[in-house]
């Protein structure tokens, strides 16, 4: 019937090991039916036990939190759910995206962009509650929107390649207003914000035939500060830019993909330092397709050629690689993985374009990581 995968097995979960055999003695019936639902309803199986990053011996800095598909993402599973997943390893699998491409997340609240559907998604933890927006008008409706990014206020700002422009909506997903215009874009594929919404940062990625590789920096205001670069490989010019981040003291991170590195530059766009190069090795770009940093000034990076996103400090040396290359729909293993983002707690959330979903991950503060590595040590 299939490889193996509905074929009970051991697993460790805190301080205890529990193995499925047993679990049949006073769980046979809801053991059987969970696990033909699994195999008839051609689930997804996820690994028993969490999954952490890196792998023991090494001590563990992030473990898979979960995957954002649909609006039960949100939800909380009854007991006997929880039993039954966790007897078959069933995740249920409906998604609402066609091909998703950018996140960006704030204080429970995730947006999500997807071009084929010509949409947004707001999966609300608070409410628990999954809206849709920028597909209902007159205005502030989107026509290919790619690149997103959240303000404390967790107003969402797209970059849509149709519009010509970033549009801005409200934590509901209510349109606000729209910043540049068809005039002063080829193709705003990023966008980044400032926490206080202050400063807008726009990637107008140009063409093939096009010279307007480069960066356009906003006031809160819609009012044009700056344009920054031209096409070219030098200092401070782009080829086929894709992505922009804020560090938290205003510092500007670039994914400058034609080039395959990453340009730093200062609030006001002046040229500060680069790295990154074409490659095969830990640290190398091979087809960098996403853009983050977190609250320490860290910057994750997607590569879809390397099917994972790597850390670096803001100095450019690699810190750690996550995920890999999968051709199962698992925690972890990616297909075609695109965008990235980092929130206020440490939780990062990827998409994958194929899986058509977000896996989240979470960063593990100091002391829980040193206790999983003891209880760790136990089972080894």
């Amino acid at each position: 019937m299939n490889n193996g995968a509905c074929t009970p097995r051991s697993y460790v979960r805190g301080e205890y090991q529990v193995n499925l055999q047993s679990l049949f003695r006073w769980g046979f019936i809801l053991a059987v039916l969970g696990l033909l639902a699994a195999c008839s309803a051609g689930g997804v199986k996820e690994e028993s036990g969490p999954i952490y990053w890196p792998k023991p011996p090494e001590q563990p800095r992030f473990v898979y939190a979960a995957s954002l598909r649909n609006e039960n993402s949100l939800k909380s599973l009854s007991a006997a759910d929880k039993m039954r997943h966790r007897i078959s390893g069933y995740i249920e699998k409906k998604e609402i995206f066609m091909k998703p491409f950018g996140v960006a997340a704030h204080n429970g609240s995730v947006a999500v962009t997807d071009t084929v559907l010509r949409r947004g998604y707001i999966f609300n933890f608070w409410r628990k509650k999954l809206y849709t927006f920028g597909v209902v008008g007159p205005e502030g409706v989107l026509v290919k929107p790619m690149g997103v990014a959240m303000d404390e206020q967790q107003n969402i700002y797209v970059a849509d390649v149709g519009m010509r422009k970033v549009l801005i909506y409200d934590a509901m997903g209510m349109y606000l207003r729209a910043v540049g215009s068809a005039e002063d874009f080829d193709r705003p594929v990023g966008v980044a914000v400032t926490a206080d919404g202050s400063r807008i940062y726009v990637i107008d990625a140009g063409g093939i035939d096009s010279q307007r590789h480069r960066l356009v920096i906003y006031d809160g205001d819609g009012q044009r500060l700056a344009i920054v670069g031209k096409r070219g490989g030098g200092d401070g010019e782009f080829n086929l830019p894709t992505h922009v981040a804020v560090a938290p003291d205003g510092t500007v991170y670039v994914l400058d993909g034609g080039n395959f590195r990453i340009q730093v530059f200062t609030p006001e766009g002046e040229y500060l330092r680069s790295w990154g190069k074409v490659g095969r090795n830990f640290g190398d770009l091979a087809r960098p397709r996403g853009l983050a940093v977190d609250r320490t000034g860290n910057i994750y990076v997607v590569d879809a050629a390397y099917r994972n996103f790597q850390i670096f400090n803001p100095q450019g040396q690699l810190l750690l690689s996550i995920g890999g290359e999968g051709l199962e729909d698992k925690p972890g293993q990616f297909a075609l993985p695109a965008g990235i983002a980092v929130d206020e707690r440490g939780f990062v959330y990827v998409v994958d374009q194929l899986f058509k979903k977000v896996d989240v991950f979470r960063r593990l503060p100091e002391q829980e990581a040193t206790e999983i590595m003891a209880t760790e040590a136990v089972y080894r």
